[in-house]
């Protein structure tokens, strides 16, 4: 699916084997969500063209959706300056979040005395 060029990748050893990985929709730009990626991560969603991840609560790979059938296709990929976080721009399916919410950033604080719709 994808196939980086050489100053294209992802510098895992800086977060102790783990990067960043921002989830955002491909067509409105809404952050969807926030997830860490290993190596393995990376790799299975270059050759997929769907989201990876690595979950750190479980301590393995995280094919997003596998289960929920929620998955994210992936339509580009932006490494970040310092190459240690990565955003993807995906077609989601379904909600992101597990709490059923389609972005996981759902809730907002706003200043005191803001209007809120």
């Amino acid at each position: 699916m994808f196939t980086p060029p050489a100053d294209f990748t992802p510098d895992f050893q800086k977060g102790n084997g783990l990067i960043a990985a921002i989830a955002q929709d491909a067509d409105t730009g809404e952050v969807l969500m926030l997830a860490w990626m290993n190596q393995q991560a990376w790799e299975a969603t270059l050759a997929t063209g769907e989201a990876h991840y690595y979950s750190r609560s479980r301590k393995e790979l995280w094919h997003k959706g596998a289960t929920s059938g929620h998955i994210q296709k992936v339509r580009a990929i932006r490494l970040d300056c310092d190459s240690d976080a990565v955003l993807l721009l995906i077609d989601q399916v379904g909600a992101a979040c597990h709490t059923g919410h389609r972005s996981c950033f759902f809730r907002e604080l706003l200043p005191a005395g803001t209007p809120q719709d």
